[in-house]
């Protein structure tokens, strides 16, 4: 179990599994720079976030849930959770009729990406709402604000250990309070940081002192 003031970032899941570079220089080291695609997805959670939960027939609709895990030690904002009204349904909600289940809805600006750093993130979210209510949560879903559409994602035995495990490095990588040298690679066009981070001179800088420090041995 972790305290709170060990707790780390829902959202760094996302950065780590996207770069444990660019995760260390918004979480470590606090930068953050803002381009179109970030403006993007801030807005629309912005925009998301602003709208009032609300109940209409067996679909109850929460915006901006606080979330946390002692257990992983991780603490957010879910964009959207939904309560779906089901007779196999166990969860009870104050204020509410029936048993209900639960189904996270993390919003992206753009459209399904490479790799894991979505899924991970809302299954974060997931295992926290499972330890807040008490409950099971088999799926989930990612809206992606290009397709205006919903992927489907089932947390699983292996996206759970992967995300489970994904907490574990993050709260090493804040522990350690070291930012890692840059790896390039087709990622770095997308990445709002990329002129913080210099990976290619970045690179050049670390070949070159290699170099003088061998020469200098010599």
């Amino acid at each position: 179990m972790y305290s709170e003031n060990q707790f780390v970032a829902i959202s760094g899941l996302s950065h780590l599994a996207f770069c444990e570079r660019q995760c260390a220089l918004i979480h470590l080291e606090q930068l953050w720079t803002e381009n179109i695609f970030t403006a993007e997805g801030r807005l629309m959670h912005e925009k998301v976030h602003s709208s009032e939960s609300e109940t209409r027939g067996d679909i109850r609709t929460v915006r901006g849930l606080p979330l946390h895990s002692k257990r992983l030690g991780l603490v957010g904002v879910a964009d959207v959770v939904e309560f779906h009204r089901d007779e196999n349904a166990t969860l009870q909600l104050p204020k509410q009729k029936g048993a209900w289940f639960v189904y996270p809805v993390e919003y992206k600006h753009g459209k399904r990406k490479k790799g894991n750093c979505d899924t991970v993130q809302l299954c974060a979210q997931a295992l926290c709402l499972e330890e807040m209510l008490n409950t099971e949560i088999s799926e989930g879903a990612l809206f992606y604000g290009k397709t205006k559409s919903r992927t489907v994602i089932a947390f699983d035995k292996r996206l759970r250990t992967e995300t489970e495990l994904l907490a574990l490095r993050f709260h090493k990588l804040m522990e350690g309070g070291e930012t890692p040298p840059p790896k390039t690679g087709a990622h770095c066009q997308s990445c709002s940081l990329v002129e913080d981070c210099m990976p290619q001179l970045s690179g050049k800088a670390s070949l070159y002192i290699d170099k003088m420090i061998e020469q200098s041995i010599l």
